[in-house]
């Protein structure tokens, strides 16, 4: 074989190496980013937060995978090593809980979010009533029960019970409480019709037809509704970041507007 022969399968094999090379090294970025983020987030941002998923899948072709549950249980579960990227409470205590543990990166926590209670009857309810000091929630209750998310630990119902106590119904009410899971359990006893009336967030309500708002709950009666978020500790997925900035952008402020959420400050970009 001459040396002119020689040269033209050298740079062809040169050219083949290359390709295999290449596709290798872009192939290593690609893997990494098909890494779905997770996220632990509180039950009543699960209509907003599927919406926004979908949104930037088809924005960045990544995907998230989000476990939706009481803020407490979320949090509780990252004290004990559950694996996610990315964690979104409805409240500031429990995001405390888990930055005092060292669980969070601190400069990536922001407050997102802001929210209502309302007290919500089934769609066919005839309940009527007007929400302030005294106002006859028991007898309104009949033989029914409240339903209301876990007073104790789970923001809505905390909420929900301070704001009950502020007006004068709790004690009238505490032993008529039907305490579920998360707030959206909650919701779902209302729309099954096994609770006459219960205590949710205006959004979860908005997303339930099967439920009418009867009245909300003056915002002086409770501590400030907020939802933080911020990236875990333990994070090891590059995608983790900027899927909370998304959370800033104007497209998924959009989202979260439309599903009846105020966003706290502007969106980023």
């Amino acid at each position: 074989m001459d040396g002119g022969k020689r040269s033209v399968l050298r740079a062809r094999a040169g050219v083949l190496l290359g390709v295999v090379l290449s596709g290798l090294v872009a192939g290593q970025p690609a893997t990494a980013q098909s890494r779905p983020v997770v996220v632990f987030a509180a039950a009543s941002l699960k209509t907003a937060l599927d919406d926004i998923a979908a949104q930037w899948a088809r924005q960045t072709g990544r995907q998230t995978r989000i476990s939706y549950a009481a803020s407490s249980a979320l949090a509780r579960q990252i004290e004990g090593g559950a694996p996610a990227d990315l964690y979104m409470s409805a409240d500031l205590d429990w995001m405390d809980y888990v930055a005092e543990r060292r669980l969070i990166k601190p400069d990536s926590r922001g407050n997102l979010l802001g929210n209502r209670i309302v007290l919500i009857a089934p769609a066919a309810s005839k309940v009527e009533t007007k929400i302030g000091p005294g106002f006859p929630l028991r007898a309104l209750l009949g033989d029914g029960r409240l339903a209301m998310a876990n007073v104790e630990a789970v923001p809505a119902g905390k909420y929900g019970k301070a704001a009950l106590e502020v007006l004068g119904s709790w004690n009238g009410v505490k032993d008529r409480v039907a305490q579920a899971e998360n707030v959206r359990a909650a919701l779902l006893l209302v729309a099954r019709g096994e609770a006459p009336l219960g205590i949710v967030y205006s959004t979860d309500a908005a997303s339930e037809p099967k439920v009418k708002t009867v009245g909300m709950f003056p915002e002086n009666t409770h501590p400030p509704i907020v939802y933080p978020f911020a990236v875990l500790t333990n994070s090891k997925n590059a995608a983790a970041a900027p899927y909370a900035a998304f959370l800033r952008s104007a497209k998924a402020k959009a989202i979260l507007e439309k599903h009846g959420f105020a966003v706290i400050g502007g969106p980023t970009n």
